[in-house]
Parts: C-alpha cells; sequence; structure tokens
C-alpha cells in the first residue's frame, strides 16, 4: 500500500504526456492561405442562404424544362461572348498564339455559327481558353494574397478581388447598353450556369464534414492550376500535403486538376462567378 498523498513522478509525468497530446489534438491549425477564415466562413454562409432561397430553385425549374439543345445553344452563346475578353487577356500575358485563336473562334462562332449558338470553331480545331485579368496579373507576378469570399460572386484571392471590376467591365454582357437586355441577359447566364452545377451541389454537401474547407482548398488549387496554365510551383503545395494527394475533406485533389473552376465558384457562390460560367 502507498501511504504517499502524492502521486508518483512518473504518473505525473504520464498525466502531462495526455494533456499535451489531447492540446494537440484540439489545437486548430491556422491555415496560411485563409487569415480571414471567420469573415470567410460567415460570407459563404450569406451566399449559400441566397442559393438556396433565390438562384438554385430557379436553376432547378430551369434544368427541368429547358430542352438539351437549347441549353447548348445558350452555352455556346455566352461562351463565344466571352472569347473576346479571353483573348485580350491572352495577349496581354503574352500567349499571342492563344490570343489569335480567341480572335478566330469568335469570328467563326459569330457568322458561321450563329451568333455563337453553333460551336463551329471547336469542330476547325480552335480549341477555347478561359482567361481574366487575374490571371493575368499572375502572370506578371502579382501575387495571390490571402483567399477571400466575395458577396454573392463567391471565392476569390484578394488578388482577384480587387480586379473583379475590371473583368466585370471587359464582359461584353455586362457592357450592353440598353438596362433590359443587359440585365435579361444576365439573368439567363446566371441561371444556365447555376443549373449546370446542380450535380456539383451533391459532391460538395456529401462528400465532406467541413464544406467550407473542402471549397476554400479545392478552390485555391485549381485557380493555381489556372493561374500557371497547369504547372503551379511547388510552394503552393506545402500547406496541402503535395500535388495529388489526398485531401482531408474529399477526393485526391490532383484528380481533378483541370475542373473548370468558374463553375466550382458558383457552386460555392450560389450566384455567380466573375462571369458566370457556361463555358
Amino acid at each position: 500500500m502507498n501511504n504517499n498523498p502524492f502521486p508518483r513522478p512518473t504518473t505525473l509525468a504520464a498525466i502531462a504526456l495526455c494533456l499535451t497530446l489531447a492540446a494537440g489534438c484540439t489545437t486548430r491549425v491556422a491555415n496560411p492561405d485563409d487569415p480571414l477564415e471567420r469573415y470567410n466562413r460567415a460570407m459563404f454562409g450569406f451566399n449559400e442562404t441566397v442559393d438556396r432561397a433565390a438562384i438554385r430553385p430557379v436553376a432547378e425549374a430551369y434544368d427541368a424544362t429547358m430542352p438539351t439543345p437549347v441549353r447548348t445553344g445558350v452555352g455556346n452563346f455566352f461562351g463565344n461572348v466571352g472569347d473576346v475578353w479571353n483573348g485580350v487577356n491572352n495577349l496581354l500575358q503574352g500567349k499571342l498564339r492563344e490570343g489569335l485563336s480567341d480572335g478566330a473562334r469568335f469570328g467563326l462562332n459569330s457568322t458561321l455559327g450563329i451568333l455563337g449558338i453553333f460551336d463551329v470553331a471547336s469542330e476547325f480545331g480552335l480549341p477555347k481558353s478561359d482567361e481574366d485579368f487575374g490571371q493575368t496579373l499572375g502572370r506578371w507576378g502579382v501575387g495571390e494574397g490571402a483567399y477571400f469570399v466575395v458577396p454573392f460572386f463567391g471565392p476569390r484571392t484578394v488578388r482577384d478581388a480587387a480586379v473583379l471590376p475590371i473583368d466585370l467591365y471587359g464582359d461584353n454582357v455586362w457592357g450592353v447598353s440598353d438596362v433590359a437586355a443587359r440585365n435579361s441577359l444576365t439573368v439567363l447566364r446566371l441561371v444556365h450556369g447555376r443549373a449546370n452545377l446542380l450535380g456539383i451541389d451533391k459532391t460538395l454537401e456529401e462528400g465532406t464534414l467541413d464544406k467550407y474547407s473542402y471549397a476554400r482548398d479545392f478552390y485555391l488549387q485549381q485557380r493555381r492550376y489556372r493561374v500557371h496554365d497547369g504547372s503551379p510551383p511547388q510552394e503552393y503545395e506545402d500547406f496541402n500535403g503535395g500535388d495529388g494527394a489526398a485531401s482531408p475533406h474529399g477526393p485526391a485533389k490532383g484528380v481533378a486538376a483541370a475542373t473548370n473552376v468558374d463553375e466550382f465558384q458558383q457552386a460555392s457562390a450560389g450566384s455567380g462567378g466573375d462571369r458566370p460560367a457556361t463555358r
């Protein structure tokens, strides 16, 4: 029988070790890409609320009633409109061949494709690109800054959020002078783009316990993939465990490296990307 009222040193050491391990398990490791996480989570929730209340129901009705050939034509039309800004940014990035290809796509689809309703340019071997001014700044060496969720527009980085007005100005739909026509086209493009993402909702909601973290990590990886034309620097992989590493929030992120990040922006925001994607 031990009459010593004090615990043995080995017992104290074991207790201290358990407390240390418990503290390590409960301490949340801050993501260096997301210093504004408290704000971002709140805005992420706000965007989801707007989507559930106003945008998703309309998109579901559109998806259920619009014939596939019509939807294809709508998507091609808005994709053709976007080729102009794609070409401008490719030229600004010094990618002359891609910029000329975008211009040729716009010319062919606007004429032979009847205002872009038919994508004849792809049949001629002219691939579609997807560029914006944020990517152009990244090409010029401007850092991306912190992850930042923009009201209504969804995931961005500080760099991309700062130039969002420039991307909107370069968008031919937003530049339509007639207010009624501009609003009608904007709503149609928004609803069409959101309808194309209804399947992604299920992935986001069922594939992860923390939808916000999954959305953030996925967006940042895909954005970096696009900015660096498919070859992001190794420095971006330090926190997330390396290219192709399995994400704690879902499937291996490297598998989806070519996913259109504009579509994911819409799924996360509920109300569209910088240019609601139909491309």
